[in-house]
């Protein structure tokens, strides 16, 4: 298998994201399909559509998937999400990992702008697109920058978007919160509201809620 990077921000909304019932499931920008890998592992019955603009993590997502013990279930799509059009299909779950720079400060390394979406894809964009591929009863859940709270909020309402869940994560007990983990859905809910620890305030040690949440998609926890 490729060597494939694994972010803390990609590990937690894989083991985060509510896989239950989803038969139809989306991975918006799988880059090196840690995502799409682990949501396999967790239902074993989904079929996995992950969509990818950059050629090079998209050939490594697919190296990734063939060589794990999911790739009947994966497949990987080397295409622009915006243009993605899939057949007679509407998605149970749909994932992303966005790209944080899509309202900021843009990387000056183009490889890796084109590689995190920057240039090629919003928050807008992405939650008006995955809107119109959502099933009625489907979800989408992603994770941002807590700075992006308010932005994500408005934009979801304007695509007919309620926010179901949020989940406000600490990297450890004194700090500030540093991302959300979002889930939202076509149906009227009140959104539900949690927190999330990583670390205790010793480097390194995991808290049992982390431990709990992750534990499965680690060799030693």
């Amino acid at each position: 298998m490729a060597a494939m990077k694994v972010g803390t921000d990609g590990v937690l909304l894989g083991a985060w994201c509510n896989v239950e019932n989803a038969c139809h499931v989306l991975d918006v920008g799988t880059g090196t399909g840690l995502i799409a890998l682990m949501v396999a592992q967790r239902n074993g019955g989904a079929l996995i559509d992950a969509v990818e603009i950059d050629p090079l993590a998209s050939r490594e997502a697919a190296h990734n998937v063939v060589n794990s013990p999911w790739a009947s279930r994966i497949t990987v799509i080397n295409r622009d999400f915006m243009e993605y059009e899939p057949a007679g299909c509407k998605y149970d779950l749909i994932v992303s990992n966005p790209p944080f720079y899509a309202n900021g400060i843009l990387p000056q390394d183009t490889g890796r702008m084109v590689a995190r979406h920057c240039t090629a894809l919003t928050y807008g964009g992405l939650l008006g697109k995955a809107a119109s591929l959502l099933a009625p009863n489907g979800r989408i859940c992603i994770v941002t920058p807590v700075e992006a709270d308010e932005c994500i909020a408005s934009l979801a309402q304007a695509e007919g978007l309620w926010v179901e869940k949020k989940t406000f994560v600490r990297p450890k007990p004194s700090a500030k919160y540093k991302r959300i983990l979002w889930q939202m859905g076509l149906t009227e809910k009140e959104t539900a509201h949690d927190e999330l620890v990583i670390e205790t305030e010793r480097h390194h040690e995991y808290t049992a809620q982390y431990i709990d949440l992750t534990r499965d998609f680690y060799l030693k926890m």
